[in-house]
């Protein structure tokens, strides 16, 4: 219990000092007139947390591997020192030694491991955060049921079910601080996020819910020769113990073992790509965790039929949906932006959830519009060999625009990110002049000519939606005459706006010295216990106090 105290205490105590750091240079400095201080010095800063991360990742193991492969998958918001930094995370975890695991799988299967099993290899094949494998091969009676001999047997890590509620519980603290970030808020809801992770995380220590994911992904996949998915042992399968048939084949991204076997690794990407997109966009059911390590290039024997080849999906604890309306969405924004429609991208923006609803879009779809008059008429591989000034030109030119909409995070998005970043990660190590995009045209033009099956149908909707417009208009003109009656009418006043702004911020500064006052209190009373940490508290009411002394100053 002492031990799980003292990592609650760690995890917060990393993320209060690198939250205080990122307040006072990237928050607190510009406002003052430092602002290149901040500039000067952010790329050594993200190496920095990035490095003190990954040490922390390795020697805490449990929930906070995950949240590293996380952030190493964003990609696309996350600057590359950070990225880079983490990417080797899930290779980098030890396994646990082989009297522990087997233990563990004794107790779940109730017999000992060398009768359940004709044979187990003590050497773990993969070590991950929550759990590790081992080859194994079926007694004689269970080879006969299965039709099975090659099996890997699956155990989770001893005690991960309480580190898992730790790590949990600290996330939580945490992204509750964040809540109050108010330019982490107007983006994202922290909170549900940490509770989506919260609940994939425990359904990948829930092996018998991997096995039913397993099972799923298969049948979506039951006719495609494309795909191939490891059969479950259900007799050898409990909440902390998955039987698998073994499928060992070709690592996906084994670029020199690919060659020897007459696989072209660049033929493999594109396919690859088209896999995920089938599960993202029409099956909803998606493999979050598409990382090298799950993923092999069985050869099949010719005369089959296809490339030579398929692609082995293993490891389903981390698996995604997509609703119906949010594919919906998804498949839209496809199709705009393989047909370079600005209008339609933000139309489809606004389907899947990522503008808030007050969002005034008219800025965007200029924006959008600009874009693919300016690059439109290249294909998606040739704007790599674009002068990196004209993407600059345009950054500047509309960087504010896009800035100032309230974008957020919606729920569920968390694992299309994920897979898409890895998709594209993979692919690029396949290819390096892969190009996700390259992959989209074709898809897109094939859900195009589906989408065009219900032209009619969505005519017939359009002429609805504009009868029924017309006839609600005359009752809409009616109460807007009476508001102008009733004096309850809205109207934009720039001064008097400038008027709340002053009042806005005096309540800021009165904050800001409400939160000195309580950084200050709370380190002196902390110190006693953790001089460290009370220092740092005591140090960082410094900040609110400046902002407050800042910001009186500049509302004179």
């Amino acid at each position: 219990m002492r031990e799980h105290r003292g990592r609650y205490r760690r995890i917060l105590r990393f993320a209060a000092w690198h939250l205080a750091t990122t307040w006072w240079f990237e928050l607190l400095l510009p406002r003052v007139g430092l602002g290149s201080i901040s500039g000067r010095t952010r790329s050594r800063r993200m190496q920095n947390f990035a490095r003190r991360f990954h040490d922390l990742a390795i020697d805490l193991g449990g929930l906070m591997i995950k949240v590293g492969q996380f952030l190493s998958s964003r990609l696309d918001v996350l600057p590359p020192e950070i990225t880079k930094e983490l990417e080797g995370l899930q290779d980098e975890v030890p396994p646990v030694a082989f009297p522990l695991i087997a233990a563990l799988a004794e107790r779940e299967l109730g017999a000992p491991v060398g009768r359940v099993y004709a044979s187990v290899d003590e050497s773990a094949i993969a070590a991950a955060s929550l759990g590790q494998a081992h080859r194994a091969r079926l007694n004689i009676l269970d080879a006969e049921d299965t039709g099975l001999d090659a099996v890997v047997m699956k155990v989770q890590r001893p005690g991960i079910g309480a580190i898992v509620d730790v790590d949990l519980a600290a996330l939580r603290k945490v992204a509750g601080w964040l809540s109050h970030v108010r330019l982490v808020s107007r983006r994202a809801d922290m909170p549900a996020l940490v509770e989506e992770f919260a609940q994939i995380s425990l359904q990948e220590i829930d092996y018998l819910h991997e096995a039913v994911n397993a099972e799923r992904f298969a049948a979506d996949f039951a006719g495609d020769a494309r795909v191939a998915v490891p059969e479950v042992v259900w007799e050898r399968t409990t909440r902390r113990v998955l039987t698998l048939e073994d499928v060992t084949a070709i690592k996906i991204t084994d670029a020199g073992a690919l060659r020897t076997a007459g696989i072209d690794p660049a033929a493999v990407a594109p396919v690859f790509a088209s896999i995920m997109f089938d599960q993202l966009f029409t099956n909803g059911f998606f493999h979050a965790d598409p990382h090298p390590g799950n993923i092999f290039v069985t050869p099949v024997p010719a005369g089959t039929g296809g490339p030579g080849w398929k692609l082995t999906f293993i490891d389903f604890g981390m698996m995604g949906e997509v609703t119906a309306s949010t594919r919906s969405g998804l498949r839209k924004l496809l199709i705009a932006a393989a047909a370079r429609d600005g209008k339609g991208l933000v139309a489809a923006i606004n389907d899947v959830g990522v503008l808030m609803p007050s969002a005034d879009s008219a800025g965007l779809e200029r924006a959008m519009t600009q874009l693919f008059a300016r690059f439109g008429g290249m294909g998606f591989a040739e704007l790599r060999e674009v002068d990196p000034r004209e993407f600059r030109d345009f950054a500047v030119e509309f960087g504010d625009v896009v800035r100032s909409l309230p974008f957020q995070l919606p729920e569920n998005f968390l694992l299309i990110i994920r897979a898409m970043s890895l998709t594209s990660g993979v692919c690029s190590a396949l290819d390096e002049r892969f190009n996700l995009w390259d992959s989209v045209e074709p898809y897109a033009a094939q859900l195009l000519r589906n989408e065009r099956g219900n032209v009619v149908q969505d005519v017939a909707r359009q002429a609805l939606d504009a009868a029924a417009t017309a006839f609600r208009l005359p009752g809409r003109l009616d109460a807007l005459a009476g508001r102008l009656e009733e004096g309850s009418l809205e109207v934009a006043v720039p001064r008097l706006e400038r008027q709340a702004a002053r009042l806005e911020r005096a309540a800021r500064r009165s904050g800001s010295a409400l939160v000195f006052g309580a950084l200050l209190v709370a380190g002196a009373i902390v110190r006693s216990d953790d001089l460290v940490f009370g220092n740092v508290l005591m140090a960082v009411s410094a900040v609110p106090l400046l902002h407050a002394l800042w910001a009186g100053r500049r509302g004179r």
